[in-house]
């Protein structure tokens, strides 16, 4: 339970601060036949919804929609750092919203944009509202066993199968502030406009007979 919960901090606290020279090797393999990617962004979620999401996939130039679902639902391998693998699949309301920034980021990163202009550029695009938090509550899946998370400085770290439920601007204050010994939901990225809360599920327990 400790290794999970430290794992849940890092989401709060992970970093691009330390060197280039410092930075392990990026998680994301582009080299990757196209049905392992695809299969890998649909790992996030389970695959009745997975199976029936659009697809994006993440190329040297950007992401680039691979296919249109039917479900609403948008999967894709995100990175908030270049390092990170990070299945997510985004409901309809993330789909309208946060998922916009992701492709904006990976459009920018694609152009050789530092990491600190793509960051100031994405609080423009939220003030000015080009960019919109999500407008109502709604789910992110991120349950692959393949996630990878930078932390810093210089580590790639699993990240745990998980939940997110958006929650724009909210911090650990608004769901009391839990102590990081318990499993409970955590905040990362608090403040921001594509705040979240974090859930991490209990193991099923079988019911003796």
């Amino acid at each position: 339970m400790r290794t999970l919960m430290s794992i849940v901090l890092f989401l709060t606290t992970a970093t691009t601060a330390a060197s280039a020279q410092e930075m392990p090797k990026p998680a994301y393999d582009f080299s990757l036949p196209r049905d392992a990617r695809i299969k890998l962004a649909e790992s996030a979620a389970p695959a009745e919804i997975s199976g029936n999401a659009t697809v994006y996939l993440l190329e040297r130039t950007g992401y680039v929609k691979v296919r249109e679902g039917t479900n609403g639902f948008s999967c894709l391998v995100d990175r908030q750092t270049p390092w990170n693998l990070e299945p997510t699949c985004f409901d309809s309301e993330g789909t309208a919203t946060t998922l916009l920034t992701r492709l904006f980021v990976e459009e920018q990163r694609a152009k050789g944009i530092t990491e600190e202009k793509i960051k100031n550029e994405l609080e423009e695009g939220y003030r000015s509202g080009r960019f919109q938090a999500p407008r109502k509550p709604g789910i992110a899946y991120m349950m692959s066993e393949n996630g990878y998370l930078l932390v810093a400085p210089s580590k790639l770290v699993r990240i745990p199968a998980h939940l997110m439920f958006y929650a724009p601007y909210a911090n650990e204050k608004d769901i009391g502030s839990p102590s990081p010994d318990i499993r409970m939901p955590r905040v990362i990225r608090p403040g921001q406009p594509d705040a979240y809360i974090v859930v991490i599920p209990a193991a099923a327990k079988h019911a003796e007979h």
